[in-house]
């Protein structure tokens, strides 16, 4: 673990391997571990860093308000303190959500989008009833008392979680903090960026889970529509946590994408 400042913030986050940088940016009620297996396995030929963003994980608490611009304008001054721009940026889930961000503000910093099971916004990939019902079940969960509250959200794997990262899973749960994913279900859920992926003029690579009952392939195939130059690779026997449930396919859809769209 390494600390950074970026935007009047402590920002954590791992750092491996030499190559062309590839940032990671993880999903809600999660840190920056959630990568391990990618930190492992891409280290051989890129720079792979993994933040916890703020209010995750090692990281500052979350400020007041934070917005989903806020979030995007932070990962930027990250990027820029580290040096690591134009890189790849991928995103999982609700990190997906914020790498598009990222590109809206800072298209300079970005060279390919990596978008594993993600959203452009609950507002813009799902039906209305599927967000009000997603709304509903949140606030029951954040109303838990402290000794039920429990932060992992209904319908990320496929099957059970894989055995070998249950541990980690635990252990990224009980380290979650109520205010911060409190904030981020709510940006979720009122974004909405369907304007922006026409606008993505990278290459961009949509991993997606066969069996993700989260954001499902039909958002998927959203994406896939909307950007100019993307390439939809489905990961079988996956759900919404495919880079934790298929890694080695994952890794080697990463691998062959980043290597064929060098960062300048």
């Amino acid at each position: 673990m390494e600390i950074v400042w970026a935007n009047g913030l402590e920002i954590a986050y791992r750092r491996v391997g030499e190559g062309p940088p590839l940032v990671l940016v993880h999903s809600a009620a999660d840190d920056g571990r959630a990568w391990q297996p990618q930190l492992v396995a891409l280290s051989d030929a890129f720079t792979v860093v993994a933040w916890d963003e703020p209010g995750a994980g090692g990281s500052s608490d979350l400020p007041p308000n934070f917005a989903l611009a806020d979030y995007a304008h932070c990962l930027a001054a990250f990027i820029e303190a580290l040096a690591l721009g134009p890189a790849h940026v991928a995103g999982l889930s609700w990190g997906g959500t914020v790498a598009q961000e990222l590109y809206r503000h800072h298209p300079e910093l970005v060279a390919t989008l990596i978008l594993v099971d993600t959203y452009a916004g609950w507002k813009g990939s799902l039906p209305e009833e599927e967000v009000r019902a997603r709304v509903a079940g949140a606030r029951e969960m954040l109303a838990a008392p402290p000794a039920e509250f429990d932060p992992r959200l209904p319908g990320l794997f496929a099957g059970d979680p894989p055995g070998e990262f249950v541990a980690l899973l635990e252990e990224i749960a009980i380290g979650v903090r109520r205010s911060t994913l409190s904030a981020q279900l709510r940006v979720m859920a009122e974004a909405d960026q369907r304007d922006l992926l026409p606008r993505i003029a990278v290459p961009t690579l949509l991993v997606w889970g066969e069996l993700d009952a989260r954001s499902p392939l039909s958002v998927a195939r959203q994406f896939e529509q909307a950007i100019a130059d993307a390439t939809l690779v489905v990961i079988p026997g996956a759900g919404h946590v495919s880079q934790l449930e298929q890694p080695d396919l994952v890794n080697a859809a990463v691998r062959e994408f980043c290597s064929a769209h060098a960062p300048r």
